[in-house]
């Protein structure tokens, strides 16, 4: 729900009300390596969602719990020599001052809590993106940031509007706070049009890239939706911005409707100590931190509040890192291209591709039989696309090697 996000966020991690992962039987015609026993156990259902599908509901459940359809997490699985290009993780791995942070927290402090207001990285947060501390609101990853914020600011008589292809963790969290919501259609070229949103609405949420597309609206384009609704709170939801879009933030100052949540799960390579933060107007803030306070007061841990400053303060670590996701993505791009896919334009570290003579369930399949995951989601106009997560070099070969395999090519150069 940034996927994650953290994986939010991202059919199922990013995904659509819904949405599942497909596992297809065997392709025909697909030439399949051999199984081990790892990967036909990993073919099998969780076991928690198996027992979850299986068992009747508690009577003891509330009505609440008894109507949710949960948000289905990224799936990790085991596999020998795995090629893991599902769940948008960063390939690079966290600053090393972001580690060292983080190890220098393993102390004798860890018995006293941390600091509930997490003011010395709110401080660097807001010295980072020239900002005031009262501006910045943190918490435990971008998914529980989001959460406070539909608690928090969407909720109105008028419904509130996100595309129909995006994170599935929108409808969910709007069945949990009971949230009247549509969804606005992509056009056909799967692109967010800010003139379709020119309706009523009690507030707006849009990612920016977009998941699962990776397509970007640019600055112009979200000042143009605020100014046409300025009455209206305005969500922009950047978990992917640093792999090549345009930040909101600098509007946070003539539009104190606007919103803009990150994350350092994805471009910081921190999905692991969950950290997300929103920028905002203080009267925002403020009702984010009312909401925390009545659920959470201690959301971020010593270890992450470290860690994610460690992490700001290395900024020559973080571009490079940037840069190199971004020529990663370049590079898997021209490979698809080759091999006759249909790439559309990312700016996020993962693709967005269809091959027009091939199913995407069965080619997601194929590539399970070779240990590359991919994402693949069954949801209407998108059931032929592969999520793709921009992953090592040596990573991208193996993948554009075990496609080629399967579309029956030779392995293409890139």
């Amino acid at each position: 729900m940034h996927a994650t996000s953290n994986d939010k966020k991202n059919p199922v991690a990013h995904g659509f009300p819904g949405a599942k992962e497909i596992i297809e039987p065997e392709p025909a015609g697909f030439p399949l390596l051999p199984r081990s026993a790892i990967e036909r156990a990993s073919r099998r259902p969780p076991a928690a969602a198996s027992m979850s599908l299986d068992r009747k509901m508690s009577r003891f459940w509330s009505s609440l719990t008894h109507d949710l359809k949960p948000y289905v997490p990224g799936e990790q699985p085991r596999m020998a020599e795995l090629v893991k290009l599902n769940t948008n993780e960063n390939p690079l791995g966290p600053s090393p001052r972001a580690l060292d942070a983080i190890r220098g927290e393993a102390a004798d402090s860890l018995r006293l809590y941390p600091d509930p207001q997490a003011s010395a990285l709110r401080a660097a947060l807001a010295s980072y993106h020239q900002v005031r501390a009262e501006q910045v609101f943190v918490g435990d990853g971008s998914d529980e940031v989001l959460a406070h914020t539909f608690s928090a600011l969407l909720k109105h008589d008028a419904p509130l509007l996100f595309p129909d292809i995006t994170y599935s963790f929108y409808p969910v969290y709007c069945r949990l706070f009971g949230i009247a919501y549509e969804t606005v259609p992509l056009d056909q070229a799967m692109q967010i049009r800010v003139a379709d949103y020119r309706r009523p609405a009690g507030a707006i949420i849009l990612p920016n890239p977009n998941a699962p597309t990776g397509i970007a609206l640019s600055r112009a384009e979200i000042a143009t939706l605020l100014d046409e609704h300025p009455d209206a709170p305005v969500v922009i939801d950047e978990a992917y911005v640093d792999f090549g879009a345009e930040t909101a933030i600098p509007l946070v100052t003539s539009h104190p409707n606007l919103l803009v949540v990150q994350t350092m799960s994805k471009s910081r390579a921190l999905a692991g100590l969950r950290v997300g933060y929103a920028i905002g107007d203080a009267d925002l803030i403020e009702a984010l931190t009312r909401v925390k306070d009545s659920f959470n007061s201690y959301p971020l841990g010593r270890p992450a509040q470290a860690g994610a400053i460690a992490s700001l303060a290395d900024e020559a670590y973080f571009q490079q890192s940037r840069i190199s996701v971004i020529e990663g993505r370049e590079r898997l791009n021209r490979g698809l291209d080759r091999l006759g896919f249909d790439v559309l334009p990312s700016c996020a570290n993962f693709v967005f591709a269809r091959h027009p003579a091939h199913e995407g369930g069965q080619l997601a399949a194929a590539l399970r039989q070779r240990a590359v995951i991919v994402r693949h989601f069954s949801a209407p106009r998108i059931s032929d696309y592969l999520r793709i997560t921009v992953g090592t070099d040596a990573q991208i070969d193996r993948l554009l090697s075990a496609l080629s395999d399967i579309l029956g090519s030779a392995p293409l150069a890139t």
